[in-house]
């Protein structure tokens, strides 16, 4: 299974409506511990769901799998995918590199990854993301790893002009206590996390949950193990030839919600922003052509 193809999750996804009560039932089961659900065996793949055997058969075929054995295949091959160096994903491109321009061939990549990205996205738990995320009743926690803390901190200075009441949680492991002591049920946490999935940000996560914070997850397409605790998980498509994944996809929804979100009550945001404009003004922050 190349990596720029449809995951299981996405073809058990965009499945969900053809698939009778019983399939949809282990669908979901799936889905729940996904990848793992799918390595034992097919018994106890059908027991654990709550099926028969013949459910899970048919709805493999369904998803255009000759049988079991050929389904298992294709969840080790994205557990392969998942755990890649960057030597590793080096060495898979240079391998089947083209002889174009490498301008010409990344361009390519992050256009099938946009294009690939967008046909799975949900409008309507975007729409929800940013509902959340701009809610101002709500305190917002944002954080994320050792490379997408970039995408995080730029969320984050965005939503300080747009709203109040917010917080940027450094990606220290030991300063997350203090952060955790003042969330409260229904506040919400934007975890950006990606394949070679950080333990601490999990343990976050899990940590943010108990004390009832409704989690906004972008991941990558093969998701990050905190989508069992989202309330939204955003899948990003993030494969190009490179030994480093592309953050373009991730950044195309945060620059997308980011507009969604200033729209939502834009009489505060014009407010907030004349303010912020007035500072800059002041400091003299900023050169001024007249």
């Amino acid at each position: 299974m190349g990596e720029a193809t449809q995951t299981i999750s996405d073809l058990i996804q965009s499945k969900l409506d053809d698939l009778t009560r019983a399939e949809r039932q282990l669908a979901l089961s799936v889905l729940q511990n996904y990848p793992a659900s799918g390595l034992g065996t097919l018994t106890a793949l059908a027991q654990n769901a709550g099926v028969s055997v013949p459910t899970v058969a048919r709805m493999v075929q369904k998803l255009g799998y000759k049988g079991y054995p050929e389904f298992q295949a294709a969840l080790r091959e994205e557990l392969k995918a998942k755990v890649k160096t960057p030597i590793a994903k080096h060495e898979t491109w240079a391998e089947a590199a083209p002889s174009e321009h490498i301008l010409n061939r990344f361009t390519d990549a992050v256009i099938e990854n946009i294009r690939l990205t967008l046909s799975q996205i949900d409008p309507d738990a975007f729409d929800q993301a940013c509902r959340l995320i701009g809610d101002e009743s709500r305190h917002l926690y944002i954080v994320g790893g050792r490379i997408t803390h970039t995408l995080a901190e730029y969320l984050f200075m965005h939503m300080q002009v747009i709203r109040p009441n917010l917080t940027h949680v450094q990606t220290t492991s030991n300063t997350w206590p203090h952060y955790l002591l003042n969330v409260q049920e229904g506040d919400v946490l934007v975890v950006f996390d990606v394949r070679r999935y950080e333990n601490n940000t999990l343990k976050l996560a899990e940590m943010a949950d108990k004390r009832g914070a409704k989690i906004v997850l972008l991941t990558d397409q093969w998701r990050s193990p905190v989508h069992q605790l989202a309330h939204i998980c955003l899948s990003n498509r993030i494969v190009v030839p490179s030994a480093w994944d592309s953050a373009t996809t991730i950044m195309l929804l945060v620059e997308t919600m980011i507009s969604a979100i200033q729209s939502l009550n834009w009489e505060a945001t014009k407010e907030r922003v004349e303010n912020l404009e007035d500072m800059f003004d002041q400091t003299k922050l900023f050169r001024k052509f007249t």
